[in-house]
């Protein structure tokens, strides 16, 4: 751990936290606590102001899935096959509940029920309470991809390049939407779809899709497979591919604002905070860009390739990296 100084400019580093591997899981933050996966097996709790370790709990296999926190429970998947239920205080295990293969899908809680996807094709329902199943829906390929629960529907991408909708208190299909290529983890806004797509013989797209009855409003060819979830501004939806592209493209019809390139594949999801956008990079860096411009503002180099999504709370970045750190960088001021 490295401590830094409390003042500074926007992209000053804040304090560095090493674990035993690569973080590819995206941190959670919650009450002064910063929850994160490694792939050393362990899911770790930090202080957010000191960057001191708070408890580590361990599964079986790498967690690269990123935690969610509601009501005083940590939910994460592990490559072990296990979703886990962790008390958020202590470190302790509540529950697991065990899929078929390899979790790398992050959780989704909404209403007393947890939603995840498997390697095995399917994606589940399960009691936040108790651990025990709800329902379960198949699909044809392994999911890798994180479900969004919006207006009770679960959205979730699968391998067997479709977009699924599914009834979130029943697991029957509502609609699906056939896209050509690996489906990577949507986002929901104002009644519509947005997710990217990875094409191994094609075109790798964005698409926008009405959420409700699940036909295409438009798409936008990336030219690169999309592996990461958009993020969701003013009139703009943000959304980096395999090219080391940031590209901004308006909600309303597709056509692109601006490209921000960087030096290799954009797997980080990127965090949209007023003005500015931040994103990671297999090239080791760190970005803030301007959201309206596409102009860089700074960046941080870490040591090793950013697949972590950053988490923006109170004036901090908090973004993991494959040397194994977790890394508090200045926000932006706004």
């Amino acid at each position: 751990m490295k401590r830094e100084q409390s003042e500074g400019d926007a992209g000053e580093l804040l304090w560095t936290f090493e674990t035993g591997s690569s973080i590819a899981s995206s941190p959670t933050v919650v009450n002064e606590t910063v929850y994160v996966g490694s792939d050393d097996g362990f899911l770790y709790a930090i202080d957010t102001t000191t960057g001191a370790p708070l408890w580590r709990f361990e599964t079986d296999a790498p967690v690269v899935s990123s935690p969610t926190v509601r009501d005083g429970t940590v939910y994460v998947g592990s490559v072990d096959a296990s979703l886990y239920a962790v008390d958020a205080s202590t470190g302790t295990e509540r529950w697991n509940f065990e899929t078929g293969s390899r979790i790398d899908s992050s959780p989704a809680m909404v209403d007393g029920t947890v939603y995840i996807g498997s390697w095995d094709e399917h994606l589940y329902a399960v009691d936040a309470a108790t651990g025990a199943e709800t329902w379960t829906f198949e699909t044809g390929g392994e999911i890798s991809a994180s479900p969004v629960v919006t207006d009770g529907t679960v959205y979730v991408g699968s391998w067997d390049e479709n977009l699924y909708a599914v009834h979130a208190t029943t697991g029957d299909e509502r609609w699906a939407f056939e896209t050509g290529g690996y489906v990577a983890s949507p986002t929901v806004a104002d009644g519509t779809v947005y997710v990217g797509t990875n094409s191994p013989t094609g075109t790798s797209y964005l698409y926008a899709v009405y959420a409700t009855i699940g036909t295409e409003q438009w798409r936008f060819e990336t030219g690169d497979a999309v592996d990461s979830s958009p993020a969701i501004g003013t009139g703009t939806v943000y959304v980096g591919d395999d090219g080391g592209r940031l590209s901004a493209v308006a909600t309303d019809d597709g056509a692109v604002h601006w490209t921000f390139e960087a030096g290799s594949w954009i797997h980080s999801s990127p965090a949209v905070v007023r003005d500015t956008v931040y994103v990671g990079s297999a090239d080791e860096n760190l970005y803030a860009v301007d959201a309206a411009a596409g102009t860089e503002r700074w960046t941080v180099q870490t040591d090793g390739g950013i697949s972590s999504s950053p988490t923006v709370v109170e004036g901090a970045v908090y973004v993991g990296s494959e040397d194994g750190s977790l890394y508090a960088v200045r926000a932006s001021r706004q």
